[in-house]
């Protein structure tokens, strides 16, 4: 929050130190505050600090000494006392704007406002603790001009605002107020309709429908996303004049939108209609009034064809229109928009086709491209040397090689997804051109030769999947370099040579491991133990040989619950531990796998295992998935089982075992996945489709990074 000019004390000219009572007053209400970080230091009563005026978040007018502002933001101040003292900071009534947003003050501070009466013009208790029901005091701030509740706890009667006649702004977003939209529009029936100028209301659980909001005829920015609401849109709102900004995104509004929903919105800028089932069908010449900066329609209806009135928007900063069942080509004259301005394009989840332009002299500044989950093909297109920090260009019908990669001199590129094309060919070695990236996804192509060297120089990379590809060769001892690896998946490649060692020594945060369906051979490394933070660990299908580390226990991210579960910015969240281990010279089950608490999934089978299923496996009480087919396991299936509860396939097979399975496992459910008698099998199924929301999330948190 800006200080009016004039202001402080301590503006040059300033006549006046602040007032002796007004003084006592803030010390008293210093008394009453947990100042933990000590940015309260400069109030005091030493001689120095005399001018109150001077203190930090304190604002005077500068001709009476009166304090006028009070701004305490992002203090981390708690309340231990009653406030009551800030009443007399007030006593000539000059106090004009209070910020205390971002602290941890609760309910209390509102019997302090009840003291006030028509001096506040702006207050902002914005991330506070603030709970319960939002009391009447406000309705006796008669020169309120901008309140700002958002992200509390608050709930309750929303209609006193109505007779507030000089509110402008009002924002009660990302609370827990309930109730009917239509009826709080109908309560506010005062003079608020037509001060009122911002309202939002956004993350609440509102329901209703958005029916007639005429009488709000100053209003410019109306924010009432992800609530509750369904029904229909009126074409009331067209007539909204002096409207600029439109949220609605993330509920459950349907129906058909036509021109007339916009006929008089000369003035908007921003439209988000995202998240809905609505359907905006305009005739094909309509040519709006307005100039959007953002356009936010995802899933909502646009197609078949692509949208035509799209044609005359010349200041697009942000266009997202993904899964909007458009199935039609890009027209050039989209590709010719003037798109200087333009940062994020998000066409994705379409049926869009054809082969993409040249953008070399295209989209300079842009940030984020996705045209993922589309029906493009060809070769890929050429982006000029600085492109996006975000490229995604997955699950379409490109072809040829990933030559492109090398006209990208970009130094801030973060993520490039290419998955699921028919891309061929060795990786370039101009990938060390992207010392910044941070997500690499090459998956499901048909890319071989070696994995380069020069990979190594991408020290950022936290993701790096390049399954189901041709692959072959060792693993490049530059990838060591990659310290900050969190997911890796080399499966389904033509891999060969040992399971280096130095991926548990050099790759501590290491989450996500998959070499399964390759070529190594070798034993497993002692050193994959270090992999303190290891959720999924995959060295199935390839030729290992000897015994299954028992210090495997070490695990600790499948021993015991983490704080978080949540990667870096750009990468996932995990929740699967998964553990499928192949060895091919028999022995036993170590008993130690049965302290990996937190393990989701094990897999053990083909491996010519002996002796007994330990009886600790009931501890494994997270445990989804267990196959131990195709052994030489012996003995009665442990009574424990009982114990896994969230067990739904299960595989015991090919074994010479005894005994019935447990009766009160999820296997009695209807969905289990059961395999006693024979069958053989393994959890390949299981493990791409856990594999493929691990990526989805990392995609998602990507995208949600802008």
């Amino acid at each position: 929050m800006k200080l009016a000019p004039g202001f402080f004390s301590g503006v040059k000219g300033a006549t006046f130190e602040c007032i002796e009572r007004e003084r006592q007053a803030l010390l008293k209400f210093k008394e009453d505050l947990i100042d933990d970080s000590g940015l309260l230091s400069t109030w005091g009563s030493e001689e120095e600090k005399r001018d109150c005026c001077k203190w930090r978040g304190v604002g005077c007018n500068n001709r009476t000494g009166h304090v006028t502002h009070l701004d305490l933001s992002g203090f981390n101040l708690s309340i231990i006392g009653s406030f009551s003292a800030l009443s007399l900071v007030n006593s000539s009534e000059s106090l004009a704007i209070v910020d205390f947003s971002d602290n941890q003050l609760t309910s209390s501070i509102f019997y302090w406002l009840a003291n006030f009466g028509n001096s506040l013009v702006d207050l902002n208790l914005s991330n506070n603790h603030l709970q319960g029901s939002i009391p009447d005091a406000f309705t006796n701030m008669t020169s309120l001009r901008t309140l700002d509740l958002s992200n509390n706890q608050l709930q309750g009667d929303l209609s006193s605002f109505g007779r507030m006649c000089n509110l402008n702004v009002l924002n009660i977003s990302e609370n827990n107020l309930t109730g009917e939209l239509p009826q709080l529009f109908q309560d506010w029936h005062g003079c608020v309709e037509s001060s009122l100028q911002i309202l939002q209301l956004n993350g609440n659980q509102l329901k209703g429908s958005l029916l007639d909001i005429t009488r709000f005829t100053s209003m410019r920015e109306l924010v009432i996303s992800n609530n509750r609401l369904d029904g229909n849109v009126s074409e009331s709102i067209g007539s909204l004049s002096q409207l600029e900004k439109l949220h609605v995104g993330g509920n459950s509004l349907q129906g058909v939108m036509s021109e007339a929903h916009f006929s008089n919105l000369s003035k908007l800028t921003v439209l988000d209609l995202s998240g809905n089932s609505l359907a905006l069908k305009f005739e094909s010449n309509w040519a709006p009034s307005f100039q959007l900066i953002h356009i936010l329609l995802s899933s909502c209806d646009l197609g078949p064809c692509f949208p035509q009135w799209l044609r005359n928007q010349n200041n697009l900063m942000k266009l997202h229109i993904s899964n909007t069942r458009i199935s039609d080509t890009i027209p050039n004259w989209f590709w010719n928009l003037s798109n200087s301005n333009l940062k994020y394009l998000n066409l994705s989840h379409n049926k869009m086709s054809g082969i993409l332009p040249d953008f070399s002299s295209k989209y300079s500044n842009i940030l984020e491209i996705d045209l993922s989950s589309n029906q493009f093909e060809g070769p890929l297109p050429l982006f000029s040397s600085n492109i996006a920090s975000t490229l995604f260009l997955s699950y379409n019908k490109f072809s040829g090689p990933a030559s492109f990669l090398c006209n990208i001199e970009s130094n801030t590129f973060i993520v490039l997804d290419l998955s699921n094309n028919l891309l061929t060919g060795w990786i370039p070695d101009c990938v060390m051109n992207f010392r910044s990236l941070g997500v690499l996804n090459l998956a499901s192509n048909n890319f071989s030769g070696k994995i380069p060297s020069s990979i190594g120089l991408m020290r950022h990379l936290q993701t790096l999947s390049l399954h189901n590809n041709s692959f072959v060769g060792e693993l490049p001892l530059s990838l060591r370099n990659c310290s900050s690896l969190v997911f890796l998946d080399l499966s389904s490649n033509k891999l060969q040579g040992e399971i280096p060692g130095w991926i548990g020594e050099r790759m501590p945060s290491l989450k996500i491991l998959s070499l399964q369906s390759n070529g190594f051979s070798g034993s497993i490394p002692p050193n994959l133990c270090h992999l303190s933070n290891i959720r999924i660990l995959d060295l199935s299908l390839n030729n290992i040989s000897g015994v299954i580390p028992k210090c495997l226990n070490n695990l600790t991210s499948m021993v015991q619950k983490t704080e978080s579960e949540y990667f870096p910015a750009n990468n996932a969240v995990l929740s699967t531990p998964y553990m499928p281990l192949y060895k091919r010279d028999g022995g036993e089950i170590p008993e130690e796998i049965t302290g990996l608490l937190l393990l989701l999934a094990l897999n053990l089978s083909g491996n010519n295992l002996t002796g007994e299923i330990p009886l600790k496996i009931g501890q494994l009480k997270q445990l989804e998935s267990l196959d131990l087919s195709g052994n030489q396991l012996s003995g009665v299936i442990p009574l424990t089982m009982v114990f896994l509860n969230f067990l739904a396939f299960l595989d015991l097979s090919n074994n010479h075992l005894s005994g019935r399975i447990p009766t009160s496992t999820q296997l009695q459910s209807f969905n289990a996945w059961c395999r006693c008698k024979g069958m053989g099998g393994g959890l390949t199924e299981w493990l791409d489709e856990k594999m493929k929301e691990e990526w989805e999330v990392i995609t998602e948190l990507s995208r949600e990074r802008d």
